[in-house]
């Protein structure tokens, strides 16, 4: 199994396990040892599951002023747990593949691993949700067939992402390419760096 087939078939069961209740306030319960790939991409899609669903809620035209203030602060929580276990699963990489020595022409990639497994994991998501609008059978046979054509183009996108991801860690591991691990540095987060916050203390 390659690591794509891997995480592709975690993500389908994260996703299906949050639609067992679909509520946001359900507590993951990750079925993988703590410390293995698994549970962080389990993790990782059950957080990225979370979130579109706060993003639903929070586009109500009719959503109460601090309920949507509320939603607002939940979702910039989630953004940061999400950018974390990113770089986390990064880590997870470098250690995997620290015994490799690059060749002297190694390329360095324009994204990181674990920052398109971070794609790749919203891709489930927008797979799953349009396949839903497929077989809403309320809506009209004229919604129904574009979302087919979308859902055809988002499961296109997740064979070549997948195909793409494994051959980037088959270039790592043979030493044609190197990467490295860039912390995202998010200066709105952080009270010495964002002057809305620092000016206030």
């Amino acid at each position: 199994m390659t690591f794509t087939e891997q995480a592709n078939r975690i993500f389908v069961q994260a996703i299906r396990d949050y639609h067992l209740k679909d509520d946001v306030n359900t507590p993951v319960s990750n079925p993988y040892e703590r410390d293995s790939i698994e549970f962080k991409l389990y993790l990782k899609c059950w957080i990225d599951t979370v979130q579109w669903h706060y993003e639903d809620l929070i586009r109500d035209p009719h959503i109460d002023p601090a309920e949507a203030l509320a939603l607002k602060r939940l979702i910039d929580h989630s953004n940061q747990d999400r950018t974390d276990l990113v770089e986390d699963i990064d880590s997870y990489f470098r250690q995997t593949y620290s015994h490799v020595q690059p060749l002297a022409d190694a390329r360095l990639n324009t994204e990181s691993p674990a920052w398109a497994v971070d794609r790749l994991s919203i891709l489930a998501l927008k797979i799953y949700h349009m396949r839903e609008q497929t077989e809403r059978e309320e809506a009209s046979p004229e919604h129904r067939a574009r979302c087919r054509a979308k859902l055809a183009v988002l499961e296109e996108q997740q064979k070549d992402l997948s195909l793409s991801i494994d051959q980037l860690l088959e270039d790592i591991e043979a030493g044609r390419k190197y990467m490295k691990v860039y912390r995202q540095m998010k200066m709105y987060n952080d009270p010495a760096t964002n002057p809305v916050l620092y000016k206030k203390s």
